[in-house]
């Protein structure tokens, strides 16, 4: 198939990569085979793909090896190391382009698109981990040459202060609204107004002692910074129990374990991939206090940079009470199933060193529970277990708890995501095929609606104006090989822009999908997952859909009118500073923007050196 654009002609095989994968994965009636992945997510007997040709002059792109170098200070991915490099060797914009990014004596001046001869990412943020780092403060402005108005530094969008300076009242904790229904609360952000923060929470806030008084905490994540974590801790709790499970393996597992030296306190518990390119990327808080015992759902890394200058979200669970001595273990469930859905997807790990959490939440009472669990774990399934996990679950909820409703052609899908994997040559191979069929889904209507479709992914300029600058770009590690095989897939794009949460300028790292109105004010549902926009994470059908099969571990929570006693949620214009509104806070604006003819969408592994972003730089990857 051959396409033309502005980046120049190139030419895509028909080919889906996922095809000729080996049967890696089981349903959990069988036992696992042996693990296939490498750290990079790249087994060394994958196929490899058909490349597409560039006709257009080259750009230097830096490919994505199987081996990625690591530092001291970096883990994982080139994405999060190029940012880690860009804020700290800065390679500021110079108004001459033979100038501008010189790194190496290997950089490209110019813009356009090249492929490496490397795999593409597959899952969200696969090419994403990293200690944490914060910005450097932008040292003097670029060259004092006139350049033209385009290519020049835009303005702080909050002033020239050092974004990551924490205000003083920045980590002041606070309980929020005991009144609010939905528990959905947004991360803070340094550098907004005091009000954008108002209601929000920081991880320091979670683990504060006026949520309870911790004994032991589990802390279900993809990447971690095992020092700065311990730190978020109050100093009362610091040494108390923590259980870290990870998906990390071979050198990575060797880092993370190196890293928990000095905390005797923390201990370990390996997920089990089987499946080549998946993940452990679930985001989830297990807290037990003397008072109860409480989850946390979210979508942030335990590193320092997706605490500060990032969307984030989260569902924060009502502090679950201990169940009677003697009750029996269904006991304490709620409407909507939760405690056992959590129990199941703990059981899925069949890990020995999760047993005794499985236990706790047996003895505690988590009938208060007004969310549905819609989690993903590695494997293939067939028959009743098809509809466990990944979009399938997602659909079966949706078919049961919702309803139809009139005109329901006309209420657009909304899908909000901060990375994206290979979804096929066109967008009936999964987008518009299975996956939009789960997100159309309302009640037992027998019609499928062909609903407007909106996908909301950063553009470049949107990463050059935020807080952080290009390197917010680590963070969303859609590659260029993988956008090249799907130029059809940026039709559907459209801008982050969250003026309503002061949020416009942290860009997301937060996922969320729901169904609106044509008028935008009300929503048929509403989810929140660490679930990117790919088929590893939600999963995909197989042997003409008789089998689907997932790649990763993702964890999320669905909002459905029903369990509120409601026909819809109404969308809250105005949620800063939080009041007791009825209102659902959806994290970006709506209706979402459609990109401009000149927009794109941001591609984090080639050059950005035609203007300087808000600290004054260009993006080189490293």
């Amino acid at each position: 198939m051959s396409q033309d654009s502005h980046h120049g002609k190139w030419t895509v095989s028909s080919s889906d990569e996922d095809d000729d994968l080996p049967l890696s994965g089981t349903t959990t009636s069988k036992p696992h085979q042996p693990a296939l992945s490498s750290p990079s997510y790249q087994p060394a007997a994958s196929p490899t793909p058909t490349i597409p040709k560039i006709e257009a002059a080259p750009v230097e792109v830096k490919p994505e090896p199987a081996n990625a170098p690591v530092s001291s200070l970096v883990i994982g991915s080139e994405a999060r190391q190029s940012a880690a490099a860009n804020q700290v060797n800065t390679v500021k914009y110079e108004s001459s382009p033979s100038l501008a990014g010189k790194r190496k004596n290997e950089v490209s001046d110019g813009s356009g698109w090249a492929l490496s001869d490397s795999e593409d990412d597959d899952d969200g943020d696969v090419k994403g981990k990293s200690l944490g780092n914060s910005p450097k403060r932008a040292p003097p402005s670029p060259k004092t040459k006139k350049v033209k108005v385009e290519n020049e530094r835009p303005p702080s969008p909050y002033g020239r202060l050092d974004y990551i300076d924490e205000p003083e009242d920045f980590f002041e904790s606070s309980i929020p609204p005991l009144n609010d229904p939905y528990r959905f609360y947004l991360n803070k952000v340094t550098g907004l107004d005091r009000k954008y923060n108002s209601g929000a929470l920081h991880i320091r806030d979670i683990l504060s002692p006026l949520f309870g008084t911790l004994k032991e905490s589990a802390q279900f994540n993809y990447c971690f910074d095992i020092a700065w974590m311990v730190d978020q801790y109050p100093s009362e709790f610091r040494d108390r129990p923590v259980l870290i499970v990870h998906g990390d393996k071979r050198e990575a597992k060797a880092r993370l374990l190196q890293q928990a030296k000095p905390y005797p306190h923390v201990h370990f518990c390996q997920a089990k991939l089987d499946i080549a390119f998946g993940t452990h990327h679930t985001k989830m808080m297990l807290l037990w206090y003397e008072e109860g015992f409480r989850v946390v759902i979210t979508t942030s890394n335990l590193i320092r940079a997706d605490w500060y200058q990032k969307s984030q979200g989260m569902w924060m669970s009502p502090l679950f009470p201990r169940l009677p001595k003697g009750s029996s273990d269904d006991e304490g469930e709620s409407a909507t199933f939760f405690k056992r859905d959590l129990l199941e997807y703990l059981a899925a790990y069949r890990t020995p060193e999760l047993e005794e959490w499985i236990q706790r939440i047996r003895e505690h009472d988590l009938s208060e529970t007004k969310v549905y669990l819609v989690g993903s774990t590695p494997g293939r399934y067939v028959g009743p277990d098809m509809e466990r996990w990944g979009h399938l679950r997602l659909r079966k909820l949706l078919y049961e708890h919702t309803e139809p409703i009139s005109g329901e052609e006309r209420w657009p899908v909304i899908g909000q995501f901060s990375s994206i994997g290979s979804l096929g040559v066109d967008q009936t191979k999964w987008l518009t095929g299975e996956f939009q069929r789960t997100m159309t889904t309302l009640g037992k209507s027998s019609s499928r609606s062909a609903s407007p479709l909106h996908l909301v992914y950063p553009s470049v300029e949107d990463v050059r104006t935020s807080l952080e600058g290009y390197p917010a770009g680590g963070s969303l590690p859609y590659s260029i090989q993988t956008a090249q095989k799907q130029l059809w897939l940026h039709s559907f794009f459209h801008r982050w822009k969250a003026d309503a949460t002061g949020r416009s300028h942290a860009m997301p790292h937060i996922k969320t999908y729901m169904r609106a109105s044509p008028d935008f004010t009300r929503l048929a549902w509403f989810f929140v997952t660490s679930a990117n926009l790919s088929k590893a994470a939600w999963g995909a059908m197989e042997k003409n859909s008789t089998q689907v099969m997932v790649r990763s571990y993702e964890l999320g929570v669905l909002y459905v009118p029903s369990a509120f006693n409601m026909k819809t949620f109404p969308v809250s214009g105005n949620p800063f500073p939080v009041s007791s509104s009825s209102g659902f806070t959806v994290p970006f604006d709506l209706p979402p923007t459609s990109y401009s003819p000149k927009d794109q969408p941001w591609i984090w592994n080639i050059p950005y050196n035609q203007a300087p972003d808000t600290h004054g730089n260009i993006w080189v990857p490293s």
